[in-house]
């Protein structure tokens, strides 16, 4: 079927677009990645002549992703985009660390074709399950003419790998784009695009070939902070920190003097911002340096990328 043109390959990884309930009401007490790709598949009838090629590369709750699967999927991505016959692909996924995954995908692979992750807010078992209309409209875009790089369909908008973020807990519209907005809307099984698709140079699978991942952890500045996390973590061997501040970046006093500490210790560290929205601007004055747009889980992926980079 490879050969088809306009064949996507549909990558499963788990999470609650596979997941299931003891009952159809139940859209919270579920266990997630049950289903496998093949019946996720099945469950949408008008996938049925589409050309698809279908591979399980995992099968968890998307909390618990972990680098090894990230580098299988990356490799497996990579491969399925080198195939002439495939127009683009698919990755079913949980939407706790969707944005993790997107935002590392696109860095490496950067890809001239489409890939697209779908995700659901509600178990394959739900009364009103979202995941088979996310599935679609993920393959839509898959074979969308001139789409490419790193994508999320959900809930009928498109995000980029470079914007997504998770910002309801609950909600079937759980994901934003932040500042930049969405890329596109699906609708009818049409795309209707905003703005440009993903681009940028890719870092390449060699990046992460030795899959010797540095550590690097996110630290929070809040009321009352104290030093003593940070300074245990630079003990502990920590490589990289990156602490989301109050408004524009800023820290309290105890914490930030920990932070600098621990850059002068050589750990690297950035700062960004617990809030949604917004960049952290930077100034002369700073003296831990700005992640600027990224949000504190892509910043910590960007710095474990550029640590093993140097």
């Amino acid at each position: 079927m490879q050969d088809t043109p306009g064949t996507v390959a549909v990558l499963a990884t788990g999470g609650t677009i596979a997941g299931t309930a003891a009952s159809a009401t139940d859209n919270i007490g579920y266990s997630a990645a049950q289903l496998g790709v093949q019946a996720l598949v099945d469950a949408v009838p008008a996938l049925a002549g589409v050309p698809l090629v279908t591979e399980q590369v995992a099968q968890l709750d998307s909390k618990d992703m972990d680098f090894a699967v990230w580098a299988t999927l990356a490799a497996r991505v990579a491969h399925q985009l080198a195939q002439p016959g495939i127009t683009g692909v698919v990755i079913t996924h949980g939407t706790d660390t969707l944005e993790e995954t997107a935002y590392v995908l696109q860095r490496l692979l950067a890809p001239a074709k489409p890939v697209v992750l779908a995700a659901a807010m509600r178990p394959a078992t739900a009364l009103l399950r979202d995941g088979p209309q996310n599935l679609l409209d993920a393959v839509t875009l898959a074979r969308e003419p001139g789409a490419r790089g790193v994508m999320a369909a959900l809930a009928g908008t498109v995000h980029s790998a470079l914007d997504v973020r998770k910002q309801h807990s609950y909600r079937v519209d759980a994901f934003g784009s932040g500042d930049a907005g969405p890329l596109a809307r699906i609708e009818e099984g049409r795309v209707r695009r905003l703005r440009e698709w993903p681009a940028g140079e890719p870092l390449g699978l060699d990046c992460i070939a030795k899959g010797e991942w540095p550590w690097v952890e996110l630290v929070t500045s809040h009321a009352g902070a104290r030093p003593d996390g940070v300074r245990a973590l630079v003990a502990a061997g920590v490589k990289g920190l990156v602490v989301a501040g109050t408004g524009n970046g800023s820290l309290h006093h105890a914490l930030e003097a920990a932070l600098i500490e621990a850059q002068a210790a050589g750990v690297t560290v950035w700062r960004t911002t617990r809030c949604l929205d917004g960049p952290v601007q930077a100034t002369p004055a700073d003296q831990l340096p700005s992640a600027g747009t990224l949000t504190p889980v892509q910043a910590r992926i960007e710095l474990m990328l550029q640590l093993m980079r140097t």
